[in-house]
Order: C-alpha cells, then sequence, then structure tokens
C-alpha cells in the first residue's frame, strides 16, 4: 500500500488470508446466486426472484460492506500512522490511475486499493495538524533514479521489484528508492 523514506512498508491488505477468504466465500455466492436465477427462469416470461435469491442477495451484501469496511478501516489506520509520526512534510506521487485501470491484468488490484480515498485522508489529517502535502509531477521518474548516483533507467519493467543500477551497481527495492527520492523531491 505504502512505503516512507525510511524504509517502514505498510503492506497490501488484500493479499492478507482474511481478505482472500471473504473475496473468496463472495465469488461463491455470487456463483450461487447466478444459479438461482438460471433455475427460476420461466419460459418466455424472464426470471422470477425468489426467497432464496433474496437471502443470497442480502448476504452478499453483506460481504461487500464487510469488504469495503475492512479496507477502509485499513485505510485510516495507515494514513493515522503516517501523520502519527509528526514529519514536517509528505510527498505524495500523482498516479495515473486511469491509466493503470486500462492495464486488465491490475485494474482489479488498483480499484481495491482506493489511492484517491489515501490521497483524500492524508490530505484532510495533515491539515489538521499543519503538515505540507507535496504532490509529486506525474512524470517524476522517482522509480527509475538511482538514490547513489542520480542515473535515470530508461526502462524499468513492472515486474523488476529490486532496481539494479547499470553505472554505480547500486541493488535497492524499488518503492524503497522511490519514496527516497520522493523525500528529495520535497526539499
Amino acid at each position: 500500500m505504502a512505503v516512507c523514506s525510511d524504509g517502514t512498508v505498510y503492506p497490501n491488505i488484500n493479499k492478507t488470508k482474511k481478505i482472500k477468504k471473504l473475496k473468496q466465500r463472495k465469488r461463491r455466492l455470487q456463483r450461487s446466486i447466478s444459479r438461482k436465477y438460471e433455475m427460476s427462469k420461466k419460459k418466455g416470461e424472464g426470471y422470477s426472484k425468489t426467497r432464496n435469491i433474496i437471502k443470497g442477495e442480502r448476504k452478499l451484501l453483506e460481504i461487500h460492506h464487510r469488504l469495503a469496511n475492512i479496507r477502509q478501516n485499513y485505510r485510516h489506520q495507515i494514513t493515522s500512522a503516517i501523520i502519527g509520526r509528526k514529519p514536517s512534510s509528505i510527498v505524495l506521487e500523482d498516479l495515473n490511475v486511469r491509466g493503470m485501470m486500462s492495464n486488465r491484468h491490475l485494474s482489479k488490484a488498483v480499484q481495491e486499493q482506493g489511492f484517491y480515498e489515501f490521497r483524500r485522508q492524508i490530505e484532510y489529517k495533515a491539515q489538521w495538524f499543519g503538515i505540507t502535502v507535496i504532490i509529486a509531477d506525474r512524470y517524476y521518474p522517482s522509480s527509475k533514479t538511482c538514490i547513489a548516483c542520480g542515473h535515470v533507467k530508461t526502462k524499468l519493467r513492472l515486474s523488476e521489484r529490486i532496481y539494479h543500477c547499470e553505472k554505480c551497481g547500486n541493488e535497492i527495492d524499488r518503492d524503497l528508492q522511490a519514496a527516497i527520492n520522493l523525500k528529495r523531491y520535497a526539499s
């Protein structure tokens, strides 16, 4: 979810056992409801909603709300933890979420993260405590710039999680490097 410049990592909650189990229950319930709709279909008329379908949809809605509440609570905990460290300023990347959503392999994961909500919470909580929030330019190469020598790597695939500098041989986690570069962006 987030990486701070001091190395603190806030992991993705969607990869936890609890969330995976809820998502699996949701998928099974959706398939069950779909089968019930197909079985209740009358010839030439369409679908009829039975009591079991209504009960299933109510359970599905509860699971949707539970997942949304868990994610929202986690975002609040992370943003409060970041603000609670009392930094002088916070630098966030201006991400191209629309572009990430167009990638069919990433879109579901990007949607579940709620990047805009994370940014919104950081901004209003920082305003309460008088912390400045700086939004880095969308095209600032935070992941591609080496923190040791300043060399900018032209091609960096998303699958490359460890950054290897061609000039100085520096090796560092890609997200941590981006966080350090964003910290330097502020000054």
